[in-house]
C-alpha cells in the first residue's frame, strides 16, 4: 500500500483549505512543486491535494503539475466540494468541474465533501427531514456525473465528512449504484455527529477507494470535552483496527495521513515546528508500526 498525504495535514505551513470559520493569515511556505519536493523529502508516495493548493486550475498549470508529480513519481488524489462557501469557496466545483481538474493533474480519484447543512441537535439526526432533500440531490448529481467520471478514467468518492452519517453515504452509493461512484471513508469524522468510528469504517470501507486516515483525541475539561487532531496512532481512534479494515478492500492501493492540528496559543514558528513533527509523528506510525509499505 502507498503512502499518501492530506495537504490539510500542513496547514499551519499555508496548505489546505481554510476550515471551520478560521481563515489562516500565515503566509505559505511552499507553492505546489515545494510542496511535492517536501512530500519526496518526507518519503512519501503522493499527495491528496485540494484548489487551495494548486494555486490556479487553468489546463497549462494543471498540466505542469500533473509533469512534476510524474517526475517525481508522486501520486496525486483531488479534493473538492460541492459547496464550501462557509469556509473555502476555492475548493467549490460541480462534480464535472471536480472530475476535469483530476483528469487534467493524473488523479484517478476525485474526492467529493457533501456540504450537508445539518439542523441541531446533531447526534440522532440520521436521514433528518431537513437532510433527506439535500442527499436526494447529491444522488441526483452522482447519477449525472458518474458516467462522464468513467469517461475520464476518475473514480467519484463521497466522504463522510463532519456532518454526515455513514448511513446517509450509504444511501447515496446504493442509490447512484455505479462502479465509479464510491466512498472516501474518514477515519475520525464520525465522531463529529455522535457516530463510533469504528463502526462507520466498517460500514464503508467496502465501498470506498480512498481514504483519509486520520486520529483525534478526546480531553475532558470543565466544560465539557473537545475533540482535537493529534498525530496518528496517539489519539482516541482505534488506528490499527482502522487500518486493517481499510487494508482488507482491494480497491485502496493508498493511505492518506490527515493531521489536524491544533496550534493553540503557539506562535507561528512553534505551532509549525509542532505540526511537522505531528505529520513526521505520523509518517513512522504508519510505516514502522503498521508496515504500510513494507
Amino acid at each position: 500500500m502507498l503512502l499518501g498525504l492530506h495537504t490539510y495535514s500542513l496547514h499551519l505551513h499555508g496548505m489546505g483549505q481554510n476550515w471551520g470559520g478560521f481563515k489562516l493569515q500565515w503566509e505559505p511556505v511552499w507553492d505546489i512543486f515545494g510542496l511535492m519536493d517536501e512530500a519526496k523529502k518526507l518519503g512519501l508516495d503522493g499527495l491528496h491535494l485540494t484548489a487551495a493548493d494548486l494555486g490556479a486550475t487553468d489546463q497549462d498549470h494543471l498540466r505542469d503539475v500533473r509533469r512534476a508529480a510524474e517526475e517525481r513519481g508522486l501520486f496525486l488524489e483531488y479534493n473538492f466540494s460541492l459547496d464550501a462557501s462557509e469556509y473555502d469557496d476555492r475548493l467549490t466545483h460541480t462534480m464535472e468541474e471536480g472530475i476535469a481538474i483530476a483528469e487534467s493533474i493524473g488523479s484517478d480519484i476525485g474526492k467529493i465533501s457533501m456540504d450537508v447543512r445539518r439542523p441541531h441537535p446533531v447526534c440522532g439526526s440520521a436521514f433528518h427531514p431537513e437532510v433527506i432533500p439535500q442527499l436526494e440531490n447529491i444522488a441526483v448529481k452522482a447519477l449525472t456525473a458518474a458516467p462522464v467520471a468513467q469517461n475520464a478514467g476518475v473514480r467519484i468518492c463521497l466522504e463522510n465528512h463532519t456532518e454526515a452519517f455513514s448511513d446517509e453515504v450509504l444511501w447515496i452509493i446504493n442509490r447512484v449504484n455505479h462502479p465509479y461512484v464510491g466512498v472516501c471513508v474518514d477515519t475520525n469524522n464520525s465522531l463529529m455527529v455522535g457516530e463510533d468510528p469504528l463502526t462507520a469504517i466498517r460500514k464503508l470501507a467496502p465501498v470506498s477507494f480512498t481514504n483519509h486516515f486520520s486520529d483525534h483525541r478526546i480531553i475532558f475539561d470543565q466544560y465539557g470535552c473537545r475533540i482535537v487532531g493529534v498525530a496518528s496512532g496517539s489519539g482516541d481512534v482505534p488506528m490499527r483496527e482502522a487500518y486493517q479494515i481499510i487494508k482488507s478492500n482491494p480497491n485502496m492501493k493508498r493511505l492518506n495521513i490527515e493531521v489536524e492540528f491544533d496550534p493553540a496559543a503557539d506562535g507561528r514558528e512553534e505551532a509549525r515546528r509542532r505540526e511537522y513533527q505531528a505529520v513526521v509523528d505520523s509518517i513512522r506510525f504508519t510505516r514502522e508500526e503498521l508496515g504500510v509499505g513494507q
